[in-house]
């Protein structure tokens, strides 16, 4: 008998949001989550991410993010830029440090470069590898929904 693969989110009010700075990526990555039915809020880079993380009404479930977000001109945050362009472990700190409860997803094409330029211990955090099996991804995303959240987490421990 085949193994029936299934798409349904463990949420359906559940949030994604993705962020890549590969435009095919970030379609990829949203239309598949789209079609496993999470509710999806994109952006092409940090500062969009950053934005939604400000203004985005309702809670935000899970951040899918690029480890290397390459920003198309430096920019620091400012009184009158308040949505930096950063990398994505930064972004993953500033947006749980604003909505606690949102679990982080990172991935990256060159992971072990990656990870070790930003001195992030490989399993310290959820991580997929670009390119990705389709089936798996969708099952680490369903994973992590059901997990409790990073702040249930830390009161617990």
């Amino acid at each position: 008998m085949a193994r029936k693969h299934r798409h349904e989110p463990i949420q359906a009010a559940a949030t994604v949001l993705v962020v890549d700075d590969d435009p095919k990526v970030l379609m990829l990555c949203s239309a598949l989550l789209k079609y496993a039915g999470y509710h999806v809020l994109e952006a092409g880079g940090s500062a969009e991410a950053l934005k939604h993380c400000a203004e985005y009404p309702r809670s935000i479930d899970l951040l899918v993010t690029d480890l290397l977000l390459l920003p198309p001109t430096l920019q620091l945050a400012s009184e009158t830029n308040q949505y930096p362009n950063i990398h994505g472990h930064e972004l993953a700190a500033r947006m749980t440090a604003v909505r606690p409860d949102t679990r982080v997803l990172l991935m990256s094409g060159n992971p072990d470069e990656e990870l070790a330029r930003h001195r992030i211990a490989r399993g310290s955090h959820p991580f997929v590898q670009k390119p990705f099996d389709i089936t798996l991804f969708l099952e680490l995303i369903r994973g992590l929904l059901a997990s409790p959240s990073p702040s249930v987490c830390r009161h617990t421990s």
